[in-house]
């Protein structure tokens, strides 16, 4: 990174390519003062932000390697500029406040027009971000998120949850840029990223940041390999995951087990079942949901220790569900409460939660001992001895800015982003704790900066039951893609979605589409959804059991290849379904694609995702010849092509040269 003056100002340049560019007449940093409102109502926030005052530092000064920066020539200096090298290719601008008055920053990066941007965590509507701006802020993900929408409006009228485009479990202040380069910014505030302007970037931070990195490479797959091991990469697939779907199940034991015994007779593959239910189950307005108190309900699995012992003598595991909150009605919060492991209010009592129709306590995780009581009592304790071999490591955006207190001190809006990637590390250490380390599988929603080190699995969130363009089956495609360039190698959805609201309702069509997608995803797992009796389930219908079984054989027949994908993420952390661009990159065409994707450098996927249609149009990027894989048709690339697509038949296409071929093409004999 270079530091060169120029005329009442300075560029900072790296590699050749102009990163900022800073004078008095048109300044690259500003900051300023802000008195934000955050309102959290079960997930979901409003937040808003009264700023006081946003002034530009025109100022600048030059001492050796260190940029001062004031508002004029007259006032003393606010920040110090430091940079700093990370390596030959890559460096750190050190932030340092000189005004602890300022509690809000604004910084320009240089952009073209023409520039594309990608990243921000998990992005659901946009995969790229250019033309809009992102705000970045762990929550509720909400439910239609398209203003427009009837589902959206009913949402934001019953329950504050309609949610908008930027909403996401997982936010990351980290972008990619096609000029091969990638900032991420060292702050777990209140972010807002925005990229609206022709000939700039702006990223605004609700504090003063600690520092930018920057990481510059001569291909995207090297960025993703510099930023994978720059945020931690994730264990291998336990073997396990390979034998088929996990199916998901929460009728009680009798009822779930024998419904998972009837798909193994009819042909489906099954790896695991996950009884999400395995603590009891508490009846809401919004459906059924868990009885969050964290420890095997008997009465509602009273066999649970030998049911899970035989299923592992027929290598099928059983997976469970935990959050980082008790519930106050049960039996583990008044034990908590003795040991003060809650996170408290003003007046030093439990800071409870509204979760819908019933209230939690937020077990804080930055008290050490809190930590150790999980980890033990819990996530060992009830789990891991019990022989459960997963979990869904649900939720981890709840916590609320506005009168909670944390054991280690720091303000709860700056915790805030920062919760998610704690409660990884606990789930990971107490596995970890155990020497079950990739053998056991948990999956996580919510994520932050440093998720990737812990969590060796995302899920996708909580979609709707259908197609919509901003909350069904195609988002789960753009959060694959989004995540996965910022070091996420593994990424799954809940097969048919989950959410059933306002008389939507999961079709069979809707659930085979799905099945589809999922058969080249990392892992499949089905999911009954919040209104199991209402919704279509994939044993209600001969046709669909068999559609899963036959789909079930190719995800097992695919093992050879998801393997060597694995490998390739340990060892450089390339995420196992990538944007068309990483292998293309000189075919523009790819840059916009969020509803494709590439299964490894090899397998094309093209996921159907509208209803009633029997066909379908690819784009197949250029300089490559493919195989359709379902008619061993040879087509030349670069071009748009439409291609029958029945159900079991989502258009797939490999390379011509691909060492896997012979693979791909017995695909069509596994499935019939």
């Amino acid at each position: 990174m270079k530091l060169n003056q120029i005329d009442h100002g300075f560029q900072i340049i790296q590699n050749e390519q102009v990163l900022l560019t800073h004078t008095s007449f048109n300044p690259a940093f500003f900051v300023g003062i802000g008195n934000e409102k955050i309102d959290i109502y079960r997930g979901n926030f409003s937040i808003e932000d009264s700023v006081v005052e946003r002034i530009p530092l025109k100022y600048s000064k030059v001492i050796d390697n260190e940029i001062h920066l004031a508002y004029d020539a007259m006032t003393s200096t606010q920040l110090i500029i430091r940079l700093d090298s990370l390596s030959p290719q890559d460096s750190q601008l050190f932030i340092e406040q000189q005004n602890p008055q300022l509690n809000r920053f604004w910084i320009r990066l240089a952009a073209q027009q023409e520039d594309k941007v990608w990243g921000c965590g998990e992005q659901m509507s946009y995969f790229n971000l250019r033309g809009r701006h992102f705000p970045l802020w762990t929550s509720e993900p909400g439910v239609g998120r398209d203003k427009t929408t009837e589902i959206t409006f009913l949402s934001d009228k019953h329950n504050k949850a309609g949610g908008d485009y930027y909403h996401t479990n997982y936010p990351q202040p980290t972008f990619i840029s096609s000029q091969y380069y990638a900032c991420h910014v060292n702050s777990t505030s209140y972010a807002d990223f925005d990229f609206r302007h022709p000939d700039y970037h702006e990223l605004q931070i609700w504090e003063i940041p600690k520092s930018l990195e920057i990481y510059t490479a001569l291909s995207f797959l090297e960025l993703i390999e510099k930023l994978s091991l720059r945020f931690g990469r994730q264990p291998k697939l336990p073997e396990w995951i390979y034998n088929g779907v996990i199916l998901g199940l929460k009728g009680g034991e009798e009822n779930s087990f024998s419904r998972m015994e009837h798909a193994i007779a009819q042909g489906v593959s099954v790896a695991g079942i996950w009884c999400e239910d395995w603590a009891g189950i508490r009846q809401t307005s919004f459906g059924k949901r868990l009885f969050w108190d964290w420890k095997w309900s008997k009465k509602r699995y009273p066999n649970l220790d030998n049911k899970i012992k035989s299923l592992r003598e027929r290598n099928i595991r059983f997976l469970a569900y935990v959050s980082p909150y008790l519930c106050e009605d049960g039996e583990l919060y008044p034990i908590a409460k003795a040991k003060n492991l809650f996170a408290v209010n003003k007046q030093g009592e439990v800071a409870l939660v509204d979760f819908g129709e019933f209230n939690c306590g937020v077990l804080d995780f930055t008290n050490p001992e809190t930590r150790e009581w999980v980890k033990k009592e819990i996530i060992q304790k009830n789990m891991l001895d019990l022989g459960v071999s997963g979990w869904m490591a649900d939720f981890g955006e709840y916590l609320p800015t506005n009168d909670l207190y944390l054991h280690n001190g720091i303000d709860a809006k700056l915790m805030h982003n920062a919760w998610p990637p704690l409660w990884a590390s606990v789930n990971a250490e107490a596995i970890a704790e155990k020497g079950l380390t990739g053998e056991i599988m948990f999956f996580m929603r919510a994520g932050f900066t440093g998720t990737q080190k812990y969590c060796p699995m995302l899920w996708a969130g909580d979609q709707c039951v259908d197609f919509s363009r901003h909350d069904g089956l195609n988002t789960v495609i753009c959060g694959a893609l989004s995540s996965g360039l910022l070091g996420n190698a593994y990424h799954h959805s809940d097969i048919g979605g989950y959410t059933s609201l306002f008389g939507n309702r999961r079709t069979k069509e809707v659930f085979e589409r799905w099945v589809d997608m999922a058969t080249f995803t990392p892992m499949m797992r089905t999911h009954e959804g919040n209104r199991p009796d209402e919704n279509f389930q994939f044993d209600q219908d001969v046709s669909t059991i068999a559609h899963l079984a036959r789909m079930t054989r190719i995800y097992r027949h695919l093992t050879p290849y998801l393997k060597h994908l694995v490998n390739e993420a340990s060892e450089k952390g390339y995420p196992v379904q990538r944007p068309l661009f990483v292998h293309f990159e000189q075919d523009k065409n790819t840059y916009d694609i969020q509803d494709q994707y590439m299964y490894g450098a090899d397998l094309l996927v093209s996921p159907v995702h509208k209803q009633g249609v029997t066909e379908w149009t690819v784009y197949l990027p250029a300089q490559e010849t493919w195989i359709n894989v379902w008619n061993q048709q040879e087509i030349q690339g670069g071009q748009y092509i439409t291609v029958p697509a029945p159900i079991g038949q989502p258009p797939l296409f490999y390379r011509k040269n691909s060492q896997w071929a012979e693979l791909f093409t017995a695909i069509p004999s596994i499935s019939s």
